[in-house]
């Protein structure tokens, strides 16, 4: 009874301090300090609430681990410490079950159970939209240094440039309006095909908490829906060559006006049909069949 009265007489106080520290977070603080969060405005995506759960949730679990961890060593080094007056080494233990049960089942538990959530939420971030159901459909071309932008619905094209490096400001600035943009319509069910044109790049949009790796010969997609407007930025996180710093490039997220006027600058400027893989590098590597060694086959 005395003992039951103490935990509850602790419990009072912490329950007191945790739910003043949990109604002073911020929306950043409660994300976990990820990206892509802000004060009384909706996720990028309908996957980033997803993800920052799944590292919350992992974190608040580390640490609870931790605390129990730290707690017993400190307990084991004060219990056990050696008292005035007594010499020689302290009774030697060859085992304790219910501790080594311990140590063996939790840390299993821990194991399967992130196991279990990440391959849950990661099947529900993968899984593609059925064709009927995507409203946007692009195919991203990597290539060093630079991004290309196939809007396949609307069969236009956006060509990109690795980030120029700009006379004005700090050392190192770039010029931000050069910079390859994808647009997206906000709500929209989207799709993107990616693809590499030479070495393994990889698409990641920082605010999206979310990139994935592009393979030359290779199509990945990436199925989402923005559901908040604003510009993002996006870059290569894949080490891909001398200039990989500067394979930059932003993600606009704007009401469905605005994208179709953004098509329709598109078709204005002639930009009409698709980029292909044509210059792929890859096509010249040797056994490729390429129209060069075939030439030269047929002379022999």
């Amino acid at each position: 009874m005395r003992h039951n009265r103490r935990l509850r007489w602790a419990a009072v106080p912490i329950a007191a301090t945790l739910t003043l520290v949990l109604a002073g977070c911020t929306q950043a603080q409660l994300h976990g300090f990820l990206p892509g969060f802000q004060e009384g405005e909706a996720p990028v995506t309908n996957h980033t609430e997803r993800v920052s759960g799944l590292w919350v949730t992992s974190w608040i679990v580390l640490l609870v681990v931790g605390v129990i961890t730290w707690g017993l060593t400190i307990w084991a080094v004060i219990a056990y410490r050696r008292r005035r007056g007594q010499t020689g080494l302290p009774v030697q233990l060859r085992y304790n079950m219910p501790i080594e049960v311990f140590y063996t089942i939790v840390p299993l538990i821990l194991v399967v159970g992130f196991f279990a959530f990440t391959a849950r939420d990661q099947a529900a971030i993968e899984e593609r939209f059925a064709a009927d159901d995507v409203d946007v459909k692009v195919e991203v071309i990597a290539k060093q240094w630079a991004w290309d932008f196939n809007y396949v619905n609307e069969d236009v094209y956006s060509p990109g440039i690795q980030g120029q490096l700009s006379d004005e400001g700090p050392k190192g600035s770039l010029v931000q309006s050069e910079l390859p943009t994808l647009y997206l319509p906000v709500d929209a069910n989207v799709e993107i095909a990616l693809e590499s044109r030479d070495v393994i790049h990889s698409f990641w949009v920082v605010d999206f908490l979310y990139k994935k790796d592009m393979f030359p010969g290779k199509t990945n997609y990436m199925s989402f829906t923005p559901t908040r407007e604003g510009t993002y930025a996006g870059k290569c996180a894949e080490l891909c060559g001398e200039y990989h710093s500067l394979m930059l490039f932003n993600v606009k997220v704007v009401s469905q006006d605005e994208y179709d006027d953004y098509i329709e600058s598109l078709r204005d400027a002639g930009q009409e049909g698709q980029l292909s893989s044509e210059y792929d590098r890859n096509q010249n590597l040797p056994g490729a069949g390429t129209p060069e060694l075939k030439e030269e086959h047929e002379g022999e």
